[in-house]
């Protein structure tokens, strides 16, 4: 398995949505444990397939030892009308966080690596890192949930932090694996 380089904002593929998976191959299998492999490294809950450069409608997501394979995921059912508020950051806009309005409880439908159709509910952080990174698979992020002045002290504070990654790239390194807690970056 190898750790991959995570692209940040202002990478155009983060802004594109992306391809359905048409078949879930070998190729993808090898994605799908890169991804896992990068998220842990990048002490993430969640990762997808823009985040590494890819347009495949693929994420991956582990919240408290549950751990998905989201391929061509989409929301089929939300359990009521409750919206939560909480923070939220993102792996591919380092150190900066937001409070996000989610819905509280979510139903999903994907395929796992094995190419077999299951549906899983997500209620708080599993259910909002769900729709996390669902969004980023249509090209949306955290920050555009945000109100127009969070939203431009959030660009302020990155404009001051991207000179950090070249290329619009983020290099994660193994040695940063460590323990994964509730506000980790999806």
């Amino acid at each position: 398995m190898s750790i991959l380089d995570i692209r940040v904002l202002g990478d155009p593929i983060l802004r594109k949505p992306t391809t359905p998976v048409i078949e879930v191959s070998e190729e993808l299998r090898r994605l799908i444990a890169n991804m896992f492999e990068t998220m842990y490294a990048a002490e993430g809950i969640g990762l997808a397939a823009p985040q590494v450069g890819r347009n495949d409608r693929v994420a991956v997501v582990d919240v408290d030892g549950a751990k998905y394979t989201l391929i061509n995921p989409r929301i089929v059912s939300t359990q009521g009308t409750g919206k939560e508020i909480a923070e939220e950051g993102c792996l591919s806009i380092p150190d900066i966080y937001g409070d996000v309005s989610r819905l509280s409880i979510v139903t999903i439908r994907a395929m796992d690596e094995n190419g077999n159709e299951y549906e899983a509910t997500g209620a708080g952080l599993l259910g909002r890192c769900f729709q996390h990174e669902i969004d980023h698979l249509d090209g949306k992020l955290f920050i555009d949930y945000l109100s127009p002045l969070k939203r431009k002290a959030a660009l302020s504070k990155w404009e001051k932090e991207k000179a950090d990654f070249p290329g619009y790239i983020r290099k994660v390194r193994s040695e940063t694996k460590g323990e994964y807690h509730r506000d980790a970056e999806m």
